[in-house]
């Protein structure tokens, strides 16, 4: 099980985030065959990177990892989700949204309000969960990361002109930050 972490309480973050021009944000994410102690590592360095860099949400190939799982926390404590499957979408919001991934970048992206997901937890457990509101939105997100898919591909057409010259600035210098 992974243990709650706040910020005040980490360890040093030890991964590296990916910058909006690597490949690695842009792959299609290969299934978890099963979560056992190297993965739950893995989750837990995840939390940690994610705490430290004020992110809510983080996905395994923002870290350079091209698996389907990734890690959330929007103030009532972190959420592992493996391998999830979106089985029913419900209602829409349009929100405006950050990503860790593509910094100082914000695009209004609509996105379903509910959602019902089929996912493996942290202990391997098959879980299907009714999420709303924001978590819902952070979901969404996520999964998008392990399809490939990034807030930018939301802009509609004045927004990505209005876009271009950071994202082409950071494709160029593909930054690498804690």
């Amino acid at each position: 099980m992974i243990r709650s972490i706040r910020q005040n309480d980490m360890k040093n973050p030890t991964m590296k985030l990916r910058i909006y021009g690597d490949e690695c944000l842009r792959k299609k994410s290969d299934p978890v065959d099963g979560v056992g102690p190297s993965q739950r590592l893995l989750f837990q360095a995840m939390l940690e990177t994610m705490y430290a860099n004020n992110g809510i949400g983080l996905a395994a190939p923002q870290v350079g990892i091209n698996q389907r799982f990734f890690v959330a926390d929007i103030g009532e404590g972190p959420l592992v989700i493996v391998n999830p499957k979106i089985l029913k979408v419900s209602g829409q919001d349009v929100m405006e949204e950050g990503c860790l991934s593509l910094p100082g970048i914000s695009v209004d992206v609509k996105r379903a309000r509910t959602i019902v997901v089929q996912y493996q937890d942290a202990d391997n457990q098959t879980v299907k969960r009714e999420f709303q509101d924001l978590l819902a939105r952070v979901i969404l997100h996520e999964t998008d990361h392990l399809n490939g898919k990034l807030i930018s591909d939301y802009a509609n057409l004045l927004q990505r002109l209005h876009l271009r010259k950071a994202l082409n600035t950071m494709r160029q210098h593909r930054q690498v930050v804690l």
